[in-house]
């Protein structure tokens, strides 16, 4: 495993340290210096860490719930809690980052919006003895990253084109192929090129989908196969909607030739698809019905289009257990420690392989909403008939 930046820190300061003779002095300004990890002090309780936590944006439910839960978990575990949303304005958060590093936080958590741009801030980071734990989104281009925690996102582009697969019929809900036959029409969407877990989503997704792919049982009218065709730039409903119509206006006007099924990455771009779709005469004029549309991020609105039938499924990444891991790795961090990873291959950011702690995600269909969300207590049933969080 990789020295966290407390050490590196550390090791960087030994030669100067000897020629005045005063290990024991060397303290950093920020959590490594009292925490143990290099700078040969007890570590620091709770009460006396700040944890700068930056995410990226509050027009996303998704990421609202995630700053939540990051921030009452690490308050909870006795933490005081620096939350910024930077509104997915990159030099908004560059600015933040660096606001939290001038004020003396301790420990970031940080959720890019870019996942190139902040090799600045993570230097002066490193600098200041701050250990940076990556959320959800892999920071890349820098070996200031002291780990990592996600979702298998592989798996969650696989999970992806599972649900597709078994609402167009070619799968039953075990997973097992059926009978049914093609050719089928289906459109591919992709996430914003820029984030480093929408090439995951893709492939696992693409991997799932190629043997359907291949042989013709699927078919892309469009042609448009390849990430960056299908890319979305920051997630954005608005944009999924206007491509979305200008597929149907190239591809499939007229209503002769339909739509059978869309791949969608996340529950906005899925209502920005839908929302084309139904201008379009899908579901209403049309003989056809709604297309099948996957989607990831179980956000209450989609939940409700899911239980009303119109959209077919969603990918549930429970936001509070990954708050538990972010968590987890501050408190080892703040121990002078490092935190535990179960996969140390996988995630590559161009400067050295990050430490990791993935976790499992779940298909959210219509029979399952209650089991998944609203017994686990993620919605309540008055959310989810409402298609609104209170």
């Amino acid at each position: 495993m990789a020295w966290n930046s407390w050490t590196r820190k550390a090791a960087a300061t030994i030669g100067s340290l000897a020629l005045i003779g005063s290990l024991a002095a060397c303290g950093g300004s920020g959590a490594g210096g009292g925490a143990g990890a290099g700078g040969g002090e007890e570590s620091k309780a709770p009460e006396d860490i700040k944890v700068g936590v930056a995410m990226p944006t509050e027009t996303s439910e998704r990421w609202i719930a995630d700053g939540k839960a990051v921030k009452s978990q690490l308050e909870e575990a006795g933490y005081s809690v620096d939350l910024q949303y930077a509104n997915d304005d990159i030099p908004t958060q560059q600015q933040q980052i660096d606001q939290m590093i001038t004020k003396g936080d301790d420990i970031l958590v940080v959720a890019s919006i870019d996942g190139t741009a902040l090799s600045t801030q993570l230097q002066a980071a490193a600098d200041a003895n701050i250990p940076i734990v990556a959320y959800d989104r892999l920071i890349n281009g820098t070996e200031n990253v002291d780990f990592y925690v996600t979702f298998d996102n592989y798996n969650v582009g696989v999970q992806q084109a599972t649900s597709l697969l078994t609402g167009l019929g070619l799968l039953d809900k075990d997973g097992k192929k059926t009978d049914k036959k093609g050719p089928m029409n289906i459109e591919l969407f992709a996430g914003s090129i820029d984030d480093n877990n929408a090439h995951f989503f893709w492939k696992g997704a693409m991997d799932t989908l190629k043997p359907y792919l291949d042989d013709k049982t699927l078919v892309v009218k469009s042609g448009q196969t390849d990430i960056q065709q299908a890319a979305t730039l920051r997630w954005s409903q608005e944009e999924a909607q206007s491509r979305m119509e200008d597929l149907i206006t190239a591809h499939y006007a007229g209503g002769k030739t339909k739509i059978d099924g869309v791949l969608s990455p996340f529950d906005g771009i899925s209502r920005g698809v839908i929302t084309a779709l139904s201008n379009a005469g899908y579901g209403k004029t049309m003989k056809a019905g709604l297309p099948v549309v996957s989607g990831q991020d179980a956000e209450i609105a989609s939940v409700k289009l899911i239980e009303d039938g119109v959209q077919y499924a969603t990918i549930f990444k429970d936001t509070r257990k990954l708050a538990t891991q972010a968590v987890e790795a501050v408190k080892a961090y703040a121990g002078g420690g490092e935190p535990e990873a179960n996969d140390t291959k996988s995630y590559d950011n161009g400067k050295k392989v990050v430490p990791s702690f993935l976790l499992n995600s779940d298909i959210v269909y219509k029979d399952n909403i209650k089991s998944l969300l609203i017994d686990s207590k993620y919605y309540t049933a008055e959310e989810v008939k409402a298609g609104r969080s209170k």
